[in-house]
Order: C-alpha cells, then structure tokens, then sequence
C-alpha cells in the first residue's frame, strides 16, 4: 500500500494543495471578498430585510469567488483523472452554470429579494464548490465504465 501512495506522490500532493486552497478561501472568505449577505445568513435572517449593498461589489465578489473555486476545482479534477476532456467538459459547465446562477442572483436579488431561501441557495451554489462534488463522481464513474 506504501508503494502505491509512492507511486501517486504528486497527485496526493496536488490534491492537499487543491484542499488547503478551498480551506484558505472558506477561512479568509470576510476579508478576502466583499459579502454583506455573509454575516446576514448567519443571523435570524427569516424576517429581516436584506441589507444595503454596493451591488457591483457584490457581483464582482461573487464573480472572483466562483472563479478562485472554478479554478481549483478544475486543476483537481485534471490531477485526479488526467483527462483533457474531463477538463473540457467541467470548464464548459462551470461556466454555463455561472450563467445561470448569476441571472437567476441579480433577478432575485433585484426583483425578488423577499425569496431569502431562493437567494441564500442560489448564493451557495456561487460562493461553494458544490459543482464538484457532483462532477467527481461522475468523471469516475464515466471512466470507470470506459475502462469496461
């Protein structure tokens, strides 16, 4: 088994790295980004309205957040199955989803912004790397079954 974790040294490393970096963003994320809706969400937020914001802050924020998390997420999914087209294809749908996401945000934050669920989940899916958790199994279970 030693021999084996030898054998991926660099992938195991790579992989720590795409860790410590997901933790580095979610640990700094207040000082790092601007996000009122932040300390919002944490609090008793059910009946409270939404607080003031710079909304070209905000947008920009979530944008740089999606992008830093993106970015990991494709250099580990590269790392894990060395694949190009796996590459292609999470490329393709991080950035149809950030389409997605950021039109349903701005349109609930604009129009709909007494929908705080919706906003706050929406907002998730912006600011966590959620996508991969979904990407990961299914990348392997793609390969997996090419290998057949």
């Amino acid at each position: 088994m030693f021999k084996k974790l030898l054998q991926h040294k660099f992938q195991i490393v790579f992989f720590l790295f795409t860790v410590l970096g997901f933790a580095l963003i979610r640990n700094y994320e207040s000082i790092l980004f601007y996000d009122p809706l932040l300390v919002f969400f944490k609090g008793e937020y059910a009946a409270r309205p939404i607080p003031e914001v710079i909304e070209w802050k905000l947008y920009l924020s979530l944008f740089l957040r999606y992008m830093l998390n993106t970015i990991l997420s494709v250099f580990l999914i590269y790392v894990l199955f060395k694949n190009q087209e796996h590459v292609k294809i999470a490329t393709a749908l991080y950035v149809f989803f950030f389409i997605i996401l950021m039109f349903l945000f701005i349109v609930f934050f604009k129009f709909f912004s007494d929908k705080v669920m919706a906003l706050f989940y929406i907002r998730r899916f912006l600011i966590q790397p959620i996508f991969l958790l979904l990407f990961l199994p299914g990348f392997y279970f793609q390969q997996e079954n090419s290998n057949k």
